[in-house]
């Protein structure tokens, strides 16, 4: 929580260098990138800092017992050990804040964030969890109902018949406890019942109490955990100073960076996944990914519940302070500007999932594979997992756009700004810099935005179809004005013999108009030549328009001006 000599520099997105050759037939704008005028160093962190913040947190004995593996052939414990801890310290931290003694705490609101915080963690908990054989469970129908002296706290009861379940409970949780607290009874009740609806689909639950109702094995909550050793680290090396928020900040970053860790693991699991070629799991974890990036936003969102004269106060304390006015508070953490960084480079993924190579000439390779996988629809899995990867960037940017917001209210719109006192036209702070990037992934943009515009021409032709359909019928019922027309229009443009002319849409409009009778094959020129004359009359008005009014050329309005003209002209 000290000084951070951080500066951030945009990382140059895979566009090409040389843009695709289009056909003439299709015109799209792309927008050029945003461009910085200062462009800062890449992500990084300031080694002075990063260490006063770790030691702060006590990150070094957190990621030790992250890092522990217990369970050699449990290939998932380090993905979940962390987010379990991060529950835990969840639990604790409602503790704090129904014992706060402060009259003028918001505790009802505290009490539903902490709520909304503990159930989203459940429900990514219980995402991480799905389809896992591998965790250490305890079998709860191995003891036949009978209790032992370490399981005090089991209950035991029948399920599906004679089925005898002993339902063990965390003795070293406290979640139990605060069951049998009168102030956080409800509150702790109700997290019961959200962690036995998240892991309905799960093979075993967590074991903390839930009702489980079917009966299934419950994780070894106390030996993946180890709460006991995670709670010896409840007190800050700051402790000592007089302040509520201190504990307050201190434990909301420490489940932060609980999450960060799991984040980092998860990542690591996607890269992998994706080289192997298990494109649907590698989906669905960039899609837990996403929600961890929700939910690290949500966690910052707690800052906002702080009272504002202690956190400032806290903040002096502690010496908070910008050094310079690029710097952002947020990557003192070394784990966040990791998984910063990691999820970034999962655009390099891209031509591995698509099947291509990377064009030397910057060519649109990449491109128009995508376009192919987007329109034929045939790889489902790919398509999930190259828009998952694009969720990630969503979320991505929304953290760091939403941190800003919360700096700015939580300290102050010139502390957020690094002390500017005149902002300056281009943001040159690095939060800015990273939520205002161009897209991470530009061939798969580029591949949206032309398959739309590609879908937008089709839905045109079609109308166009219909108009010309509709046009050709009021031709058919109103025979009497073609020679008026077709002598107006050649006096005024000097016309004094046929026209020939390859036009495949006058065609259709002609032959829609008259049929395949004879008398329209006796008669074709001639009547080739009165639909030419309306449909000449039709674009040399939009040329006119066009040329002199500072109109958009659109085909669909020549169309247009031929049907009013039908409809309006009347037999000499």
């Amino acid at each position: 929580m000290v000084e951070l000599d951080w500066k951030a520099k945009m990382v140059s997105s895979d566009i090409p260098k040389k843009s695709p050759k289009l056909s003439n037939k299709l015109q799209v704008s792309i927008p050029t990138p945003f461009r910085f005028s200062n462009m800062s160093s890449p992500l990084s962190t300031s080694p002075s800092a990063s260490k006063a913040y770790d030691y702060y947190l006590r990150l070094p004995e957190l990621r030790k017992l992250w890092e522990t593996q217990e369970f050699p052939a449990w290939k998932n414990e380090v993905v979940l050990k962390p987010a379990l801890h991060a529950l835990e310290i969840t639990f604790r931290f409602i503790s704090i804040v129904l014992s706060d003694p402060r009259p003028y705490l918001n505790r009802r609101e505290w009490t539903r964030r902490l709520q909304s915080l503990t159930t989203s963690q459940i429900e990514l908990i219980a995402m991480l969890c799905e389809d896992e054989n591998e965790a250490p469970i305890l079998d709860l129908t191995s003891s036949n109902g009978v209790l032992t002296r370490e399981s005090s706290s089991a209950e035991v009861w029948k399920i599906h018949g004679e089925t005898t379940v002993v339902n063990r409970t965390s003795e070293a949780s406290l979640l139990p406890r605060l069951v049998t607290w009168q102030k956080s009874e409800d509150v702790a009740q109700k997290i019961l019942y959200s962690i036995e609806c998240e892991m309905r689909r799960c093979p075993y639950t967590l074991g903390l109490g839930e009702p489980n109702l079917s009966g299934k094995p419950n994780l070894d909550y106390d030996a993946v955990c180890k709460p006991n050793e995670l709670h010896a680290l409840k007190s800050s090396p700051y402790d000592h100073i007089e302040n509520h928020e201190n504990s307050t900040l201190y434990t909301t970053n420490q489940i932060l960076e609980s999450w960060i860790q799991t984040a980092k693991q998860l990542l690591k699991r996607i890269a992998s996944g994706i080289d192997a070629g298990s494109f649907e799991a590698a989906a669905g974890d960039c899609y837990i990914l996403e929600k961890i990036w929700k939910l690290l936003e949500e966690i910052e969102d707690l800052h906002l519940l702080m009272d504002p004269n202690d956190f400032l106060h806290l903040k002096s304390q502690l010496q908070i302070k910008s050094v310079n006015e690029t710097e952002a508070f947020c990557f003192r953490s070394k784990g966040l500007v990791e998984i910063t960084k990691l999820s970034k480079e999962l655009k390099h993924k891209v031509p591995f999932i698509l099947g291509v190579e990377v064009d030397p000439n910057g060519g649109p390779r990449i491109q128009e594979a995508a376009m192919r996988l987007y329109s034929e629809q045939k790889e489902g899995n790919k398509v999930s997992l190259v828009q998952a990867l694009q969720a990630i960037e969503a979320a991505l940017k929304r953290f760091f756009f939403g941190y800003k917001q919360v700096l700015m209210i939580v300290m102050g719109s010139l502390e957020a700004k690094g002390h500017r006192v005149v902002a300056c036209s281009d943001s040159g702070d690095s939060l800015s810099q990273i939520f205002l990037e161009p897209t991470y992934f530009p061939s798969l943009d580029a591949a949206k935005t032309f398959l739309g515009e590609f879908w937008s021409r089709e839905q045109e032709k079609k109308w166009i179809c219909r108009e010309l359909t509709a046009l050709s019928a009021k031709l058919k019922q109103r025979p009497w004005i073609i020679s008026s027309v077709k002598a107006t229009l050649w006096r005024q443009f000097g016309l004094d013999h046929p026209l020939e002319f390859e036009n495949t849409t006058l065609m259709y409009l002609d032959y829609e108009s008259h049929g395949t009778s004879q008398d329209y094959k006796g008669n074709h020129g001639k009547r080739l030549d009165v639909t030419f004359a309306i449909t000449l009359r039709s674009i040399w008005i939009h040329r006119n328009k066009v040329c002199f009014e500072v109109a958009t050329a659109n085909p669909v309005v020549v169309i247009r001006v031929a049907s009013e003209m039908i409809n309006n002209t009347r037999m000499a």
